[in-house]
Parts: structure tokens; sequence; C-alpha cells
């Protein structure tokens, strides 16, 4: 049976249970620095991390010590993004929607693309998905270009005249007028009916059917509560959210969350950062998060200490994903003080709370134009930040080393980037013909930046190092996807690093 059939008995059991089920205790905010979140990522074929004393390793012949690469490097959980659609759709412009989306995806810039749409833009009936035509354009084109897809669903859109659910949804599911957003009146599902619940259970399904463990897309948004599906209905306040109390709204997304989460077992979810505004359990929701291995985002940068506090001071195997709007290079739109623009001042803020994804988005006016325009006049922020979002490890030092006649490497990784790994970073030293003599994994989110993480690999006896190669793939939910190391060092196609003796550095060649 397909996970949208099971989704969907869950669903119906969910909506005629809610109003039965008691909120779980208001999780509050809390420093994140040292936090005790339970276990880390579970690391399956531990290599040995040392201590490594003297009488432990008795060779100290360092043979060869690659350095940083000044490259973009393209792997997975890490990047810059281009948004190719947005709650407003593009900018209008005399370009066909084919070739909008092809410059978008192919701005050199961004190593992948994302797109959020609306629940009624990819499910009008029950039972199967049926995109816009911009979802498929932008998924073909991404593929056309080598690039990954994030996306997100949203639940709810105020920028869009009607609902975002689709039209068999709401034909359903009662109404709550919660003010007027832009002199109209705005309105919110009861998300806990049980007509709702069953639909979104189906549109979870199909959504997991297609995309859960696809190679292709690199992360999913948590579909929350409110506006732009961040949990929240800001600013109204009378009433806060269309629930009946605030155990209700808790139990309600607590119990959606869990459904997102047994429905993508592969690939990440990323949950908003949003304080608690609305009261619809969000610090329930990101604690959540943080335990099934799952990711965070946030939708800028000058914001909540809250969002601050959380996003800075993640565990090291929790990407971060930061969304802003930036300038499309328009005079208007620079906000120069002393010399900086606003948008580079995003960026340098960016860096100060290690992300590992940041958004080329010019803010609900979207255009390949106006990313590029930006750019011709101020290369070097967006120049360096892809020099430096996410992780950017590689092979620091490599000793060669023996005992007892077992002769072995042990290899201190660095990272150069500004976040942890968001994994497990797995390494195999291999023969040029791909026999695998040693392999393993280092411990969840390791290297982080700034530190080095060493790690032993055996050997056969009479086994020669030069030549053998080195690789790295990153476990992320169970699955393993290939890393290429950021190392200035010419890097075999596959991004392994062949080892060689660099000069100078030892007397042992």
């Amino acid at each position: 049976m397909k996970r949208r059939n099971l989704l969907r008995a869950a669903g119906l059991a969910t909506g005629a249970t809610l109003l039965a089920r008691p909120a779980r205790a208001f999780v509050p905010a809390h420093n994140w620095d040292r936090y005790d979140w339970g276990v880390a990522p579970s690391v399956t074929d531990r290599l040995y991390q040392g201590p490594f004393p003297e009488e432990l390793v008795p060779s100290w012949d360092v043979v060869m010590a690659p350095t940083p690469s000044a490259d973009v490097v393209p792997n997975f959980g890490m990047g810059l993004v281009t948004y190719v659609w947005d709650e407003t759709g593009q900018k209008k412009t005399a370009k066909s929607l084919e070739q909008s989306i092809e410059d978008l995806v192919k701005y050199p810039l961004g190593t992948l693309v994302y797109i959020r749409v609306d629940w009624r833009h990819v499910h009008k009936a029950p039972g199967r998905l049926d995109p816009d035509p911009h979802w498929k354009l932008t998924f073909d084109a991404a593929r056309r270009y080598g690039k990954r897809v994030a996306f997100r669903v949203q639940l709810g859109n105020p920028n869009i005249p009607g609902l975002a659910m689709p039209e068999f949804v709401a034909a359903k599911v009662p109404l709550v007028r919660m003010g007027e957003w832009a002199g109209k009146p705005q309105f919110e599902p009861r998300y806990d009916h049980p007509a709702y619940q069953e639909a979104f259970a189906d549109l979870l399904g199909l959504l997991a059917d297609a995309y859960d463990g696809d190679p292709q897309v690199e992360f999913v948004d948590t579909m929350m509560y409110g506006f732009w599906g961040e949990g929240h209905t800001w600013p109204f306040v009378e009433p806060r959210h269309p629930f009946p109390d605030d155990a209700i709204a808790e139990a309600t997304f607590v119990a959606m969350f869990e459904a997102q989460r047994k429905a993508f077992l592969r690939t990440p979810l990323a949950t908003n950062t949003q304080p608690d505004w609305s009261r619809v359990g969000n610090s329930e929701l990101v604690d959540r998060t943080i335990r099934s291995f799952n990711w965070l985002r946030t939708d800028t940068i000058f914001i909540e200490n809250e969002q601050i506090e959380s996003l800075a001071n993640r565990p090291p195997w929790v990407a971060a994903a930061v969304e802003v709007g930036t300038s499309d290079g328009a005079p208007e739109s620079l906000r120069l003080e002393e010399g900086v623009t606003h948008t580079d001042n995003v960026l340098a803020h960016v860096k100060d709370v290690g992300a590992s994804y940041f958004s080329l988005w010019n803010g609900k006016r979207i255009s390949a134009e106006g990313l590029l325009r930006y750019y011709e006049q101020y290369p070097a922020g967006f120049d360096a930040l892809a020099r430096q979002i996410g992780y950017r490890v590689r092979p620091a030092w490599v000793w060669r080393t023996e005992r007892a006649g077992q002769p072995s490497l042990v290899i201190g990784f660095a990272n150069d980037g500004i976040a942890g790994v968001p994994g497990v970073l797995r390494v195999s030293v291999t023969r040029e013909n791909g026999e695998r003599l040693a392999s393993g994994e280092l411990d969840a989110g390791y290297p982080v930046p700034g530190r080095i993480r060493q790690a032993q690999f055996p050997l056969p006896p009479g086994c020669d190092w030069r030549g053998l190669h080195v690789a790295a793939e990153i476990r992320v939910k169970g699955v393993l996807r290939p890393v290429r190391w950021a190392c200035r060092q010419r890097l075999n196609e596959d991004g392994s690093l062949t080892l060689r003796p660099t000069p100078g550095i030892s007397e042992v060649t």
C-alpha cells in the first residue's frame, strides 16, 4: 500500500480525535548552546578518532597536506539557492514562462533551485498530483542544468486572492475570519476539521510517494500553520488563530508535523524557526525537528533574538537555510550606509549564524535580470559567501604510520566553511581500481569549522599509501550522497583525492 493511503487513514483518525487530545507541555525558549537534544544521528561504522599518543601512532610523518579550494563546491546540504517561484509568482516580463524559469535555473551562482507554491497549485482533486506548469518546468530545467530542487507547499498565503487550499477542500471546511490584510478580509480554515485532515493526508502521501528519496530533491519545507506556511498569522491577535483554543491548535500541528516526519523518511524537512506568536505549537515542532534529525530555516536575518539563537547555536549536524530578499540592483533598493549595501549587510550576518543555505531572491520581485543587475555592481559579497556557505571539508593532514608491521593512515579533516556537516561524513580509502581498503564514519556534524577531526584508516600489510584514493559521502536520514572535497589540489572525476607527496613537508617521500 502506498504511503498516501496509509496517511489518508491516519488523517481521518487524527481529525476525529484532535478535540480529545491534550496539548503537550509548551516548550519554552531556551539557550541552544550545550542544550541536551538527546542523541545525535547514529554512526553505524565509527572510525577511530583518537587520541593518538606516540605509543599508539609512533610515526609523525606528514606525507600530504592539501590546502583549501577557492571554488564553489556544489555538495548536498549546502549552497546558494535560486528562487524560481514564490508566494507572488514571478515578475511579469516579455519573456515566456519557460524562458524566465530557465534563465533563473541556469543563474551560475545558484547550486540548487527553490519553488514555493500554494496547495491549490499542485493538488486539484483527490488522489492525484496535478501541478501548475511552473512546477514541472522548474524540475525539468533543474535536471537539464544538473541542479537539485527544494520546495514548499503553502497552507496559507495572504498575498494572492482566494484560499491556498484547493476548491475541493474549501467546499467542506469551515472558515474563520481573522481580520483584514491589505484592506481585504482574511480567512483561515479550521485545520482540525476531519475533511481538512483527510485532504492534507492525501496531499502529503502524494508528495512523499513522488519525492521522498528522490535524488533531485534537496529538502522539503515543513508545512506549518498560517501565512506562507511559516507558523503564524501575524499581525492578527483577536483571534490569534482559527481554533477553539491553544490546546487544539498545538495538538493539530504536532500531529501534522508527525505525519510529515513519517512521510519524508529519506528527504530532510526544514522547519521554520518562527516564535510561537500565534500559539500553535511552533516551539514543539522545532524541538521535534531537531530530535528527528531534520533541519531548520528562517525567513529573514534581522529578526527576533530567539530565531538567531536557534540558528547560531544549533547542533552541528543540523543544516540551516536562511531566506532574505535582496536588492535587484535598482538604486532605491541598494540602501547604502557608509558604503555598505543592505544586501552585503545581510550576507555578513548570514555568515554570523553559520548558514548552510542562502536565498538568491529579489524578495517577491523574482527575475534573473534583478539578480544579475545587483551582482554586476557588487559581486564581492556573493562571491565570498558562495565560497564559504555550508560545510567545505578536506583532508588537511595525511600522516603515514606503522605499528607492529601494520601500516595505516591518520587523516586530519578540516572544514573551511561556516557550518557543520549536516549529517554524518563517511570516508573511504580505496585503490585506484575501486577496491576498498578502509572506510567508516566521523561523528555526526564533524568536522566543524575551525577544528580538526582526526581518524585512522588501517591498511593491508605492505600497502603503499601513494596512489590511494580518499573519497567522502554524506549520510542524511539513511541516504548516502557523494561529497566532493573542497581542496585546491586536483581531484578525480568522482570528487575523491589521490594521495601523493606534498613537496617540502617531510623528509619521507
